[in-house]
């Protein structure tokens, strides 16, 4: 494949991860999330070790296109999922375990890539279509143990008790989402109008350019900065790490404080300063360049569980719940695709278009949460007391 080729397959990818996501939202409110989810999980393993068998360069794209078809349902999923599960003052660390898991995936594919790089016409085939089968498998495995233990809605989850039930309902206070609720267009309509919510939308989308470049283009940065061969791989390894600690307690300071705009903006000011140190700096400085790929790792993922619990706090119905979930995290899409084409090789080892993109992203995310957490805040001073206030 040639360089272009390779950036269209990664951006096929984030078209229809895009498109398909607050639909399968909407999917799994129909289905369940047990029956939704195992369906999406085994479909994308089937897709991702089917990449392994791929012999030319249209059938890797048809592929890459579906896999993002399947794979877009399962990070809203379960987001919307973990709504009914637990209240706003809960939500935030669940998330992060939840996104952690991606963080320490990232640590764990260096790893997994060094090792298979070892592999290499073992059995006959290529090393990177071993990587693509060895990580497809588990999946499908993982999506049978789902459909048959993953329980749907706490209404019908027969090991609570009536007075249990009742507890998890009173601890939602104004912010309960029902299982058996339906969906209906005149609140999903409502969702649509309300232009706060398309802020949300903005800041995950800048985000969503630095989360995508890095997961992308980290090991070709670290090769860059000086790091090798395989030996690259496993240097992606340690800003994962990081990140899983790091976005694990700022979701605890989010949901203690409840104060999920300020952790955010701090997160993205603090990528814009790395960022940019990263895109400034003249001289090859291996060991700065590569600590600034740590700091930026931890704050691009350290700002993510706070925007996710902040969309749900804040919405009142259950397909207002799955719509905004959905089409907060499908607004990652253009920000993934736009993280594709950022990073020119010609550009090595400072890469100042890439992180300079990633900084001013950065930055309109922060201003865009600052100004939407002081909005919050102003309106919840109007508010009469008793009423639901806003989560800021």
């Amino acid at each position: 494949m040639s360089d272009e080729q390779y950036r269209v397959g990664l951006m096929l990818f984030l078209v229809s991860y895009s498109l398909f996501e607050a639909p399968s939202n909407l999917a799994m409110k129909i289905f369940s999330p047990p029956v939704w989810l195992s369906f999406l999980i085994a479909c994308f393993g089937s897709l991702c070790a089917g990449i392994g068998g791929s012999k030319n360069v249209q059938t890797l794209m048809a592929l890459r296109f579906l896999l993002g078809a399947a794979e877009a349902g399962v990070y809203p999923g379960m987001i919307f999922y973990l709504t009914f599960w637990y209240a706003p003052r809960q939500r935030a660390i669940r998330i992060a375990v939840f996104l952690c898991s991606a963080t320490l995936a990232g640590a764990f594919g260096g790893a997994i890539a060094y090792g298979v790089g070892n592999m290499n016409k073992a059995g006959g085939l290529s090393a990177w279509r071993w990587l693509f089968i060895l990580e497809g498998l588990p999946c499908i495995a993982l999506a049978v143990a789902i459909f048959f233990f993953l329980p749907s809605y706490p209404e019908r989850a027969k090991w609570l008790t009536e007075e249990e039930k009742s507890i998890l309902n009173n601890s939602f206070g104004g912010n309960v989402f029902s299982g058996d609720a339906k969906l209906n267009w005149q609140d999903a309509k409502a969702t649509l109008k309300e232009f706060r919510l398309w802020v949300h939308y903005a800041i995950y989308l800048c985000v969503g350019i630095g989360v995508s470049s890095l997961s992308l283009f980290a090991p070709t940065i670290v090769e860059a900065i000086g790091y090798t061969g395989l030996s690259a791989q496993l240097f992606t390894i340690p800003p994962y790490a990081c990140a899983y600690v790091v976005t694990l307690g700022a979701a605890y300071i989010s949901d203690k404080w409840q104060c999920r705009g300020l952790v955010a903006a701090v997160f993205c000011l603090c990528g814009v300063v790395t960022f940019l140190i990263q895109a400034c700096v003249p001289s090859p400085s291996l060991h700065l360049r590569y600590a600034m790929l740590v700091l930026c790792t931890c704050s691009v993922f350290g700002s993510l569980p706070s925007l996710c619990a902040w969309v749900s706090d804040n919405v009142h119905t259950t397909t207002a719940a799955s719509l905004a979930s959905g089409l907060n995290i499908a607004f990652t899409g253009p920000g993934q695709i736009i993280g594709v084409w950022i990073y020119l090789g010609q550009e090595a080892p400072r890469y100042q278009t890439g992180h300079g993109v990633n900084a001013a992203s950065q930055f309109l995310a922060s201003i865009l949460a600052l100004g939407l957490w002081a909005y919050y805040r102003r309106s919840n001073a109007k508010l009469p007391p008793g009423q639901p206030k806003w989560v800021a």
